[in-house]
C-alpha cells in the first residue's frame, strides 16, 4: 500500500469530532527535547511523573501535577496556592492546549521548578508532554 494510500486510511478511519494538539508543535518539540539528550519520549513515565508526589516547602509539604491539574486531564483544575482555575490539559476538552510552544516552554519550567524545586530534565519534558498530547487519542484517562 503506497503512502497516500495509507495516510487516507488512517484520515477516514479517524472518529468523527477527533481533537488533536498541534502535532507540528507537539514533534518540533519533542524532536527538540530528544535531541537535547539524546532520549526517547515516554508517555508512561509521563503519567507516573503526573501523579508523584514530591516534597514541598512548610506551606504545601507534598505536590504533584494532579494537585492543580487532577489526575484526570479532562476536568479543570484549580492552583493549591492561588486559588485560580486551570482549564483542563487535554487537548481534546481545552484545543487551546499543546498549540504554542512558547507557552508550552514557559508553563513547563514554571510548573517544573515548583513541584519539583526545579527544571525538567529533557527527558521529563518530552514524557510529560507526549503524556499530554496523547491524552487527545485516549478514552483512559
Amino acid at each position: 500500500m503506497n503512502t497516500n494510500n495509507l495516510m487516507m486510511l488512517l484520515l477516514i478511519s479517524l472518529p468523527a469530532g477527533f481533537v488533536q494538539a498541534d502535532s507540528l508543535t507537539v514533534d518540533s518539540l519533542l524532536q527538540s527535547y530528544t535531541t537535547q539528550g539524546e532520549i526517547q519520549a515516554d508517555a508512561e513515565q509521563g503519567k507516573q511523573m503526573w501523579q508523584k508526589i514530591f516534597k514541598g516547602d512548610n506551606e504545601f509539604p507534598e505536590r504533584s501535577c494532579a494537585s492543580c491539574h487532577t489526575q484526570n486531564l479532562t476536568n479543570p483544575g484549580k492552583h493549591v496556592k492561588t486559588n485560580k482555575d486551570i482549564k483542563p490539559m487535554a487537548p481534546t476538552i481545552n484545543p487551546e492546549r499543546l498549540s504554542d510552544s512558547k507557552k508550552i516552554e514557559k508553563w513547563i519550567k514554571r510548573n517544573c521548578k515548583w513541584t519539583l524545586a526545579r527544571e525538567c530534565t529533557a527527558q521529563e519534558k518530552a514524557s510529560f508532554l507526549l503524556y499530554i498530547n496523547n491524552q487527545a487519542n485516549s478514552q483512559e484517562l
